[in-house]
């Protein structure tokens, strides 16, 4: 029996066995790891990880002593007991994000989380030099959440192999771009689904270790439709165990989220009974429970289903997650509302403007918005897929964004009605309003604030990164404004 380690509430415990390689050890061996703490035990799966070393990943959760004992049909590894002292958490850890009060995000130790996301698919497979690059620019960006890739991407802008690929490779095929993401992968490509190539996974969980360091979310796509490899076209079974081995590997870590897809509607080899299996894999297989969301592409999945924890979408219009909110009763984040850049699609060449808009769009709609950037590059280095460094002009004012949201009502902003004509209007009745003009140039804004309130108002510069005090306001009020477009109106309660 191990004793006596001390680990940080919300931290890593891991516990590493030496057993057997003979076989198929990602078959054939099966390894959980039973976590007590006084009345309550936490089974965790464990896995191979290759050279005959079997490892299980633990995050405790309560403060105080823990014990544990393995149970497994390898005799080696069968029956190892040892247990671990749980200490207070250190500065900047905070615990898992969780769903706090139906629409909005908190740590688990209560903190507030308002969400600025970005994406880059396939950052985790570019190589030391150029992943490096990209976490040096997310330590000095805004961004508390990154989506990103377990599978490698086909797709434009995207012809390069990853070092390693997470099955053994039989036969390797073209990396060319085609014009087309639906590639005949029967031609070249072939890997051997039965085992998983441990120095993969091992590179991502660095990564995901990596961005926790950081602070920052991870939020993990599972599989996705641009394949040139065949890995979105596996056999049930083939699927589920890539699930399982995958959580195994990375739910200890506080700082994922699991995506079940990005654009799962464009993978036409998987069926919604496939999906809805997959979120119960997934559910049943994390001890902790992590987030849980699905991403569209042109139709939307059902988010009201119970194993879906918010709602991950594409749309233009970041506006609509009022609506969003009202039909799931479910957090929203736009996860993709178009890139900014310059590349030929539609999708990938918004303005910088446009981008900070359509955040303030879904900020005043009670939502939350995902940033992504797609400028054209000598090397094919576009952040949107391999990070790199960032090029647009939307990042500075979305930390701007961020400060006001953080300064904002710690539950989050939710719409509200009757304040202000014609503009949306959200945050804390009572306490706190957030009107956004968006396109519109009001010089004068009406507002309808509760009699026996005074409010102090702040003149917001979206893209200008200013704050403007000014008067006192209750009941019915007439608040000059600039008549600019972009400016957004907040009204802080004052307490007599």
């Amino acid at each position: 029996m191990t004793t006596n380690q001390q680990i940080e509430q919300w931290g890593i415990f891991e516990l590493a066995l030496d057993g057997s390689a003979a076989g198929n050890p990602f078959q054939d061996v099966q390894l959980v790891a039973h976590f007590a703490y006084k009345h309550r035990t936490v089974a965790v799966d464990g896995f191979y990880d290759g050279d005959g070393v079997y490892c299980v990943s633990f995050m405790p959760d309560v403060q105080g002593e823990w014990r544990y004992r393995t149970q497994s049909n390898l005799d080696a590894l069968d029956g190892v007991e040892g247990s671990f002292t749980c200490m207070a958490p250190g500065a900047g850890n905070h615990g898992p994000v969780r769903v706090a009060n139906t629409y909005h995000f908190a740590y688990a130790d209560g903190t507030p989380y308002k969400q600025i996301g970005t994406t880059c698919y396939v950052w985790n497979l570019q190589g030391t030099e150029l992943e490096a690059q990209t976490l040096a620019t997310l330590a000095q960006a805004p961004f508390n959440k990154i989506r990103f890739c377990v599978f490698p991407k086909h797709y434009r802008y995207n012809e390069n192999e990853p070092e390693h690929y997470p099955f053994p490779c039989l036969a390797q095929g073209s990396s060319a771009w085609t014009g087309s993401y639906q590639v005949d992968i029967k031609e070249g490509w072939r890997f051997d689904f039965e085992r998983f190539v441990p120095a993969y996974f091992q590179h991502l969980e660095d990564c995901v270790a990596k961005l926790c360091e950081l602070g920052i979310e991870a939020d993990i796509i599972l599989f996705h439709p641009y394949d040139r490899w065949g890995f979105a076209t596996m056999r049930a079974e083939q699927d589920d165990r890539y699930l399982r081995y995958v959580v195994a590997r990375l739910a200890a870590y506080r700082n994922v989220w699991w995506s079940m897809a990005n654009e799962y509607d464009l993978m036409p080899h998987k069926s919604m009974a496939d999906w809805d299996r997959f979120f119960r894999v997934v559910q049943e297989s994390d001890p902790y429970q992590h987030l849980r969301s699905i991403h569209n592409c042109r139709e939307f999945y059902d988010h009201s289903k119970p194993w879906v924890t918010h709602q991950s979408i594409q749309r233009p219009d970041p506006g609509q997650a009022v609506l969003w909110r009202s039909q799931v009763k479910k957090p929203v984040v736009v996860d993709e509302c178009c890139y900014e850049g310059d590349i030929p699609n539609g999708w990938g060449n918004i303005s910088a403007r446009e981008m900070v808009h359509r955040f303030w769009q879904g900020t005043a709609a009670g939502g939350y918005v995902g940033h992504g950037e797609t400028y054209l590059h000598p090397d094919a280095i576009l952040w949107w897929s391999k990070g790199g460094v960032l090029h647009g002009k939307s990042a500075p004012r979305l930390a701007f964004l961020r400060e006001l949201l953080e300064a904002g009502p710690p539950s989050g902003l939710d719409p509200i009605g009757g304040v202000v004509n014609a503009l949306p209007c959200a945050g804390k009745m009572h306490a706190y309003y957030l009107i956004y003009t968006g396109v519109a140039q009001p010089a004068l804004l009406e507002v309808t604030l509760p009699e026996d309130e005074e409010y102090r108002a702040e003149v917001i510069d979206t893209w200008g990164m200013s704050v403007t005090p000014g008067e006192l306001y209750g009941g019915q009020a007439e608040i000059a404004m600039p008549g600019k477009a972009y400016h957004a109106l907040v009204l802080r309660r004052v307490e007599q």
